[in-house]
């Protein structure tokens, strides 16, 4: 049976919020309680998930070139109660999730990508100065805009995924730009953590019949099965057909798998989704194949409008939040990230700020 929400009004003398101040270097702490401006909203967080970025910030104190040098609050996918919104169009209690993006400068060409714009900022990223602080406290302040409020019947421990799986849905999407069916294409998505397991399931409900995963880690691999993958390859034991796919969705960002897809994989004329983030000098590519097989590569950023389309999709899809494995303590942050850290251990991770376990 599904669980409707049922928020209740909340305390707003203290806030807490877990703040990493570099490298391993991670409290649960007081911090102040924000206060709305009129164009804004006061949320009471309920369940934050654990992003590779949030790991990122914990384990090395930087993501990619992005150093924190400042404590930085991390998190942009979450689900939240309405707490306060000064202009009273929106009453305390309300259910709702957020789009963590606010666009940067529009640029010529790119009208319909702001995604893609410069001088944008992120919920919980230190690429902006200040750092742009995000959503794993027990209140925080978001402009009005970035609200999406949710359906009655979705839980708020299901929305918790809505940005992740907007990832996925915006991947999908990039596919179609260039021509790719994933209806009736043969798929393969590589690489099953938390984006490959969404993917498969954004696909699955999309209705693609022909869904291959792959992975290096058994459990990853059951994960993806009971999200809709129709074969299942564990590539340290397993050889991927040649030549047997339209369609690559890579996730993982391994330079062996990203290879693999275009060099072997790939049919002629496939399309390669590169959805996993690379270092910067990652350069797995053979371009002869890409040549002579008439291979096409997109890349999938973030996303623009596919969280509205995943809450839909989590509203009608319940199973798809078997993709959360654990629950934890925001106030034991070791075990938190240690455990979205290891694919043998978890899916996705989330975090039970203030929100209330399911029965």
């Amino acid at each position: 049976m599904a669980t409707v929400n049922t928020p209740t009004a909340a305390p707003l003398e203290t806030n807490h919020a877990l703040v990493i101040h570099g490298a391993q270097s991670c409290h649960w702490e007081p911090v102040p309680m924000p206060v709305p401006e009129e164009h804004q909203v006061l949320l009471r967080v309920a369940y934050v998930g654990i992003c590779g970025s949030d790991l990122h910030y914990y384990r090395d104190g930087a993501n990619g070139d992005f150093q924190v040098r400042e404590p930085l609050i991390p998190g942009h996918e979450l689900s939240a109660t309405v707490a306060e919104d000064p202009t009273g169009e929106l009453r305390a209690g309300t259910p709702v999730t957020v789009h963590p993006a606010r666009w940067g400068t529009p640029q010529p060409g790119l009208e319909d990508a702001p995604n893609l714009w410069p001088g944008g900022s992120y919920l919980g990223s230190a690429s902006t100065w200040p750092h742009t602080q995000g959503a794993l406290a027990e209140f925080i302040v978001v402009d009005r805009t970035m609200l999406r409020v949710l359906p009655e019947q979705l839980p708020l421990r299901r929305a918790v995924l809505a940005e992740p799986l907007a990832v996925a849905l915006h991947a999908v999407e990039q596919a179609r730009s260039v021509g790719a069916h994933p209806e009736t294409a043969r798929i393969l998505v590589s690489g099953v953590g938390p984006i490959g397991l969404l993917t498969v399931a954004a696909l699955k409900a999309a209705g693609a019949a022909h869904i291959t995963a792959t992975d290096v880690v058994p459990q990853a691999l059951e994960r993806a099965e009971r999200q809709g993958a129709t074969v299942c390859l564990d590539v340290s034991k397993d050889n991927v057909p040649e030549r047997s796919y339209d369609l690559v969705f890579e996730c993982s960002g391994v330079d062996a798998a990203i290879a693999s897809s275009t060099s072997r994989a790939l049919r002629s004329g496939g399309v390669h989704v590169q959805v996993g983030m690379v270092s910067p000098t990652s350069s797995p590519i053979g371009l002869s194949r890409v040549i002579s097989g008439e291979i096409r590569i997109v890349g999938a950023f973030r996303f623009v409008h596919e969280i509205d389309d995943a809450i839909r999709l989590l509203e009608s899809h319940s199973a798809i939040e078997d993709v959360i494995t654990h629950e934890l303590d925001p106030k034991d942050p070791g075990p938190l990230f240690a455990t979205a850290a290891d694919p043998r251990l978890s899916g996705k991770v989330i975090v039970g700020v203030t929100g209330t376990p399911r029965p």
